[in-house]
């Protein structure tokens, strides 16, 4: 029996706070205890994490695995196999043979048209969760299955009304028997020997790599929000921001920065408006506040109220987290700042600020493996002058400046802009 190596999928970047997971477990349901398709002559049969195939006791049958789309030969049992696991879990069009001697006695090609197939999302990935749904929605036009998407039962609102051909469930009400195929998605950091991913997520993007999993276009494209538009929250015009984050690293770290441009954006009229979870947020000595003069919209508030801000903000400034991937799906512009990852790590926007000029994109060197459970991960310059440079050397200016370039920002700009 072929068996996988152990890999963690980290239930990765953001809950609606944008703050991390608290600990590693097992991000998704186990598969079927056995394979839930039967064959001839007690063969049974699936693809759930992988191809899998059981054999009756006694009958002389080998195994072959093959890549319909690569030709390729991926296991051939040499003798008498009980069970058999591909060792990739990745989609993959296999083609079954059961074999007695060289005499081929049960042959099936992978196809899940009309058939249940289930694709997981880890739980409490807001950010994620978002980036990687339309893969799923593209597998399942492409395939023609019956798809179920398991995901955070917080998050399902948001998607559902707008896909009324895919079923939306919870982790815990997932019942494993019923699929021909599940595919599990997520930052699989100690993948080696790509077992779950084709190829490293660092080098794709964080949302692309879905695409990759799954094995559709990886082109990016923002979902659909199935939320009702309630109407203006406010009558001036405002822009929201979110400013906290789940690890030091992520957060803006310029003393200077949130404070000016917060300054700029209501000397240029607009109301600024936090969005956060929670308006204070930190480890030990380091706690990261809402920034002066912001109005506080933060706490446990539905997603589909912070929709309904974003939709009708003029823009929306904020970090590599989960609401910068709200406010993309909500089709807000987004000015993201952000040096620990690169900017093919997030979904494209003009208004990216990054400072090429000193550290950057950590995230994304495969070189380092990221410690969610370290607050303050700086794999480079942890404990020296330089920590969090990537960040700190974002000017309010660079910001501004991004800002400038949002078409209908200057309607209205007052003269009294207090950064140049």
């Amino acid at each position: 029996m072929i068996q996988p190596s152990t890999v963690t999928a980290r239930p990765p970047e953001a809950t609606p706070d944008g703050s991390d997971s608290a600990a590693f477990k097992p991000a998704y349901p186990a598969p079927a205890a056995e394979p839930t398709q039967s064959a001839i002559e007690g063969i049974r049969f699936d693809f759930n994490h992988g191809a899998r195939v059981w054999l009756p006791d006694g009958q002389g049958l080998r195994v072959r695995l093959r890549d319909s789309d690569t030709c390729n030969i991926l296991f051939d049992s040499k003798d008498t196999a009980r069970q058999v696991q591909s060792a990739k879990h990745y989609f993959i069009r296999f083609k079954i043979e059961v074999l007695r001697g060289d005499t081929v006695v049960f042959t099936h090609d992978y196809d899940a048209r009309d058939r249940p197939v289930l694709i997981q999302f880890p739980v409490g990935t807001l950010g994620d969760t978002l980036g990687w749904f339309t893969y799923a929605a593209r597998f399942a036009d492409l395939h023609g299955c019956r798809l179920t998407c398991a995901m955070s039962a917080l998050i399902i609102p948001l998607l559902q009304g707008a896909y009324p051909h895919i079923r939306f469930i919870a982790h815990e009400e997932v019942r494993a028997e019923e699929f021909y195929a599940t595919y599990s998605l997520g930052l699989f950091f100690d993948d080696e020997a790509n077992r779950f991913q084709p190829c490293d997520f660092r080098l794709v993007g964080l949302h692309r790599t879905a695409g990759y999993i799954l094995g559709v276009d990886p082109a990016e494209e923002a979902p659909q929000l199935a939320v009702p538009d309630t109407g203006r929250p406010i009558a001036e015009p405002y822009v929201c921001i979110a400013v906290q984050s789940s690890t030091q690293s992520k957060y803006w770290n310029n003393p200077f920065g949130w404070r000016e441009v917060v300054r700029f954006l209501k000397a240029s009229g607009y109301r600024v408006i936090c969005i956060d979870q929670r308006p204070v947020h930190g480890v030990g000595m380091v706690w990261n506040h809402i920034p002066h003069g912001a109005d506080d919209a933060t706490g446990d508030r539905p997603l589909a109220e912070r929709v309904n801000w974003l939709r009708h903000a003029a823009f929306f400034v904020g970090l590599s987290s989960g609401l910068s991937w709200l406010a993309w799906a909500a089709r807000t512009p987004v000015v993201m700042i952000s040096g620990f990852t690169h900017p093919t790590n997030e979904f494209d926007t003009p208004y990216r600020v990054i400072n090429y000029h000193t550290c950057n994109s950590c995230w994304n060197d495969v070189r380092h493996r990221f410690d969610h459970k370290d607050f303050f991960w700086c794999p480079r310059h942890a404990g020296t002058d330089r920590q969090f440079e990537c960040t700190k050397l974002i000017t309010p200016e660079a910001v501004v400046a991004a800002i400038r370039r949002i078409p209908g920002f200057t309607e209205g700009l007052t003269a009294a802009t207090l950064v140049p």
